[in-house]
């Protein structure tokens, strides 16, 4: 199948997901004309290459396995065949350097074998859309207190030059020590190591988280929406 043409250019976040699933987390894709998504079982999350009928059409297509979310500046308001579910403006930060502080934890890398206590935590915190193998699509941090998972913090979408600091979540039981500005400096930390930058976004009515990723070193960038759909 040949490659839809690249939309007109812009920065690489002002639609982070189409970057990403055009770019370096293509092989996560399923795809329907113009449009793609991640595999269900990594996300919901979906991009076309406009907002043309035609697109459109190929966004509704990939809403047959599983609802869709749209992450990007100026995402449609309507897509005929699809029901409305969610509509969020979204603080999009990023991070050049990071606000030192001293590592008073313990952290381990998750990986497989830790996936199912993952996406527990994920379930019952509700960080955002969260899957079975979401885990797989960058690398995880938490903390485990007792042998159980009290806190994690991970990698999303990887549009090229950038990684979004994402699944970022403690148990109601462990919060106030901590452990998410820990584990969020800690993965934005790597990033950098690596010579990317770390972005992450944040509901724009959710002043405390933003007060606490601007006291990491991240800023405001700009604002996206967050717009979810399901087939009617």
């Amino acid at each position: 199948m040949s490659q839809p043409e690249k939309p007109p250019a812009g920065h690489p976040l002002d639609r982070p997901v189409w970057q990403a699933l055009t770019g370096p987390q293509a092989h996560f894709a399923i795809t329907s004309g113009t449009a793609r998504r991640f595999d269900p079982a990594y996300g919901p999350f979906a991009a076309a290459i406009d907002d043309s009928g035609p697109s459109l059409h190929d966004l509704a297509q990939l809403a047959a396995r599983d609802e869709i979310w749209l992450l990007e500046k100026h995402p449609p308001l309507h897509i005929p065949g699809l029901t409305a579910l969610k509509r969020a403006d979204c603080v999009q930060m990023v991070a050049h350097t990071l606000t030192a502080a001293p590592s008073r934890f313990p952290v381990m890398d998750l990986g497989a074998d830790d996936a199912p206590d993952m996406l527990a935590l994920a379930t019952s915190t509700q960080p955002g859309p969260f899957r079975a193998r979401t885990h797989a699509l960058g690398r995880f941090i938490g903390i485990r207190d007792a042998g159980r998972l009290v806190a994690m913090a991970g990698e999303r979408t990887q549009p090229a030059g950038y990684v979004e600091v994402s699944g970022v979540c403690t148990h109601p039981d462990h919060r106030g020590r901590g452990y998410v500005g820990l584990l969020m400096r800690e993965v934005a930390a790597r990033i950098l190591a690596r010579g990317t930058l770390p972005f992450l976004h944040c509901y724009a009515t959710n002043a405390g988280a933003i007060a606490l990723y601007r006291s990491l070193g991240f800023t405001p960038f700009q604002t996206v929406t967050a717009a979810a759909f399901a087939v009617a």
